[in-house]
């Protein structure tokens, strides 16, 4: 196998073409993507979920990218278009929209596998060495490179990148074990019990849903499975343990920090809990996800918003926010904040408390509010004297409560517009 070198990294980067996977439902999350795709929710106060992958393919060189959507699609598009449209045709770099068209039939995508096979066609029209398939819906910064990099030393059809989890996680992915040089010899999809890691007993090797693909294989194989009316057309299920089954050269490639030291930063913010966490990690001294890394900036719509604004100062009646995050636009007036996020331009009234609570963008909360352990999403009008948080019982009856005891309130359950943007 011939070593490889950064600038051959580099041109190989540039002859990559990436499709965020985008189309997807959700449903774990609840009301937040009941109008809208989970790609599209918002994040970490002034991102979507999506901006994370699409900004992990521009920091890694890779500016040919389609996103492939389908459900709900209307959020996620029109937030392409304002904040991902800058980059330069003439260049060869893109971001195109590849909306479910019935291209291959009169059915729409049935499976990851089945929305990238219906795009065969635009794949042979950019004649790309590599296709890189991501999912738009984690939460990582990765730099794909040296990935691709391992993908093509090994001369590999498929590499797939994948990440230590424990094994109560590890029953909500596909699983690998691995032999030497990181050959994949077996994988199993979302098992009820997971295979451990050698010498590490309460551990697995989760797949993270990216994939490299020798692009010519990928068409092959794509083909065939369309063909194979038992199919359920998933990559996870059913490409890569055909892979297997048929001996071709599939690699997994472990996914450290970009320090290359430890396990790096992943999170599948699926679920009302993992995402209301994911959140509140952003808002601690120190947070693994960190957001202020200038060489690895994380894009999205600059919204023109004033500076946050804190006002009033008398003893019962201080707008004050400590240990959190707070986005422009927001008012705090005479409210407390505690280790919460405040996405953008959010009013917050005299005498309410918000603790650990993800507020998402346009919420405005009256006077005399008590939020806690709550996500309120965007949109919501909150009436004074509303109290979130403290009586589960109650809350269930009004709200979305999850596993963890988190409160999940929308416009559709308390009142405010819906944010179809939003």
């Amino acid at each position: 196998m011939q070593e490889v070198s950064p600038r051959f990294i580099s041109a190989i980067t540039r002859d990559t073409l990436a499709l965020v996977l985008a189309g997807g439902r959700g449903t774990r999350l609840g009301g937040m993507t009941r109008h809208r795709a989970k790609p599209a929710v918002p994040f970490g106060g002034k991102y979507r979920i999506i901006d994370f992958p699409l900004s992990n393919c521009l920091n890694s060189n890779i500016r040919r990218i389609g996103v492939v959507s389908q459900y709900m699609a209307h959020p996620l598009i029109r937030h392409l278009h304002q904040g991902w449209g800058f980059l330069r045709g003439e260049f060869n770099e893109f971001i195109e929209l590849l909306p479910a068209q019935q291209r291959m039939g009169e059915a729409w995508y049935s499976g990851t596998a089945d929305a990238v096979y219906q795009n065969l066609e635009i794949i042979r029209e950019y004649q790309p060495s590599c296709v890189l398939v991501l999912g738009g819906d984690h939460i990582y910064k990765m730099d794909y490179g040296p990935m691709i990099g391992m993908h093509a030393r090994n001369e590999a059809d498929v590499t797939v990148a994948c990440v230590d989890v424990s094994l109560d996680e590890a029953r909500s992915f596909g699983v690998l074990s691995v032999g030497e040089q990181c050959r994949i010899e077996s994988f199993v999809e979302k098992p009820n019990r997971p295979p451990s890691m050698p010498g590490r007993p309460d551990r697995a090797l989760a797949s993270m849903g990216v994939y490299v693909f020798n692009a010519e294989y990928l068409l092959r194989v794509l083909e065939e499975d369309s063909r194979n009316e038992n199919s359920s057309h998933d990559f996870g299920k059913d490409i890569l343990p055909r892979a297997l089954n048929q001996g071709d050269a599939a690699y997994a490639f472990p996914f450290l920090g970009r320090n290359d030291v430890g396990a790096g930063y992943w999170r599948d913010v699926g679920t009302i809990d993992s995402y209301w966490e994911a959140n509140l990690e952003l808002v601690s001294v120190a947070p693994a996800l960190n957001l202020y890394d200038r060489q690895w900036p994380i894009w999205t719509h600059q919204q023109q918003y004033p500076p946050a604004k804190f006002v009033f100062n008398d003893d019962g009646r201080r707008g004050m926010a400590v240990d959190s995050l707070v986005s422009g636009g927001c008012i705090v007036s005479g409210a407390e904040v505690l280790r919460s996020l405040l996405s953008t331009n959010v009013k917050i009234e005299h005498h309410s408390q918000i603790e650990e609570s993800v507020i998402l963008p346009n919420v405005s909360i009256g006077r005399n509010c008590h939020v806690r352990r709550a996500i309120i999403d965007a949109g919501c009008v909150i009436p004074d004297g509303t109290q979130i948080g403290y009586d589960l019982e109650q809350d269930r009856d009004r709200f979305e409560v999850s596993a963890g005891g988190v409160v999940l309130v929308t416009p559709d359950s308390i009142g405010g517009r819906i944010e179809h943007g939003g």
